[in-house]
């Protein structure tokens, strides 16, 4: 069905040879299948969530708060999603009110932990977990913290990996440690708080608010349009600053950092976030703020719409297009 010799003859594709792609081997038998007859196979029977969906079942079916605590290993990926899949199916993308299914779980989690988890679902991480945490959150709450008896610091390691937060629109996330490169890419509503990040950092960022109480890598907020991150002891030397302003605190964001700063350490226990409420109002001065040029341009044309009774979408508008 498929006639080769347009594209060897065109001149984008000259000297092309697609007959490796259409190669036959001498042996094949001819009433061999060429096309897919066979399902993949994904092994979901076999996924943690199915554990979760029934022991859950009270909130799914009638909104009835679930506690669960539960082991989890690196074999246990997408941990989270399948459950949010039949929340959000039976209760539409509202979800539930927030930690409904409250769950804690020890170990080391596979990849994609608590990918696309909506409201409703809390994912309570006692150990460390791959790359992808919270790909794709859409409302739900994870947080993560070294196991008690852990015998190092948690701020001075890794306690998650890589593109956490990619494509994020809503929720929370609190982490008590370090995490890799490109943290919160793309997010575009949630709430992050984490110990330090590896480079590439709130690359391609378009909204949320990130809080980081340690040292960033390089590139941080390339391609940020969105949002905003308030970095402790920023090190102004490694974000790109083309796109974005580094600006200076005001109440308002003096208040947000107090009230996330305290909820990161009850969430987690972190002795950073303990260290830093003991002399705030000190200590609150040494976050830099990193936001958007365009974006720090619609906010203000929104708080004046807002002051001054105009139309506020028209005045976003006209801010967004300079």
């Amino acid at each position: 069905m498929l006639d080769t010799r347009p594209a060897i003859e065109h001149w984008k594709a000259a000297g092309l040879d697609l007959s490796p792609i259409l190669y036959l081997p001498a042996d094949l038998d001819p009433d061999a299948p060429r096309r897919r007859v066979v399902d993949q196979d994904h092994g979901l029977d076999k996924a943690l969530d199915n554990t979760l969906i029934q022991l859950s079942e009270g909130a799914l079916a009638g909104g009835e708060p679930v506690r669960l605590d539960l082991p989890v290993r690196n074999v246990n990926r997408t941990v989270g999603t399948m459950l949010g899949y039949e929340l959000t199916r039976r209760w539409g993308g509202a979800g539930l009110p927030d930690n409904t299914i409250d769950i804690t779980l020890t170990g080391s989690a596979g990849q994609s932990f608590g990918a696309f988890l909506p409201r409703g679902i809390t994912l309570r991480l006692i150990g460390d977990a791959n790359d992808y945490v919270g790909k794709g959150l859409s409302g739900g709450r994870i947080t993560a913290r070294p196991h008690p008896d852990a015998q190092f610091v948690a701020e001075q390691h890794i306690i998650a990996g890589n593109v956490i937060l990619y494509g994020a629109t809503s929720g929370e996330m609190f982490l008590r440690g370090v995490v890799g490169e490109r943290f919160c890419v793309r997010n575009s509503g949630a709430l992050a708080v984490v110990e330090g990040v590896g480079d590439h950092g709130c690359e391609y960022m378009t909204g949320g608010r990130v809080v980081l109480l340690g040292s960033t890598g390089r590139n941080f907020a390339a391609g940020m349009s969105g949002g905003i991150a308030y970095v402790l002891d920023l090190a102004t030397g490694r974000v790109i600053q083309e796109m974005v302003d580094l600006d200076l605190l005001d109440d308002e964001d003096r208040a947000f950092l107090a009230d996330v700063v305290a909820r990161h350490h009850a969430e987690t226990g972190s002795a950073v976030a303990h260290g830093l409420r003991g002399d705030w109002d000190v200590v609150v001065e040494r976050f830099g703020k990193v936001i958007p040029k365009d974006y720090k341009r619609v906010r203000a044309a929104q708080a004046e719409a807002e002051r001054d009774g105009g139309d506020v979408n028209e005045a976003i508008m006209e801010a967004a297009h300079g």
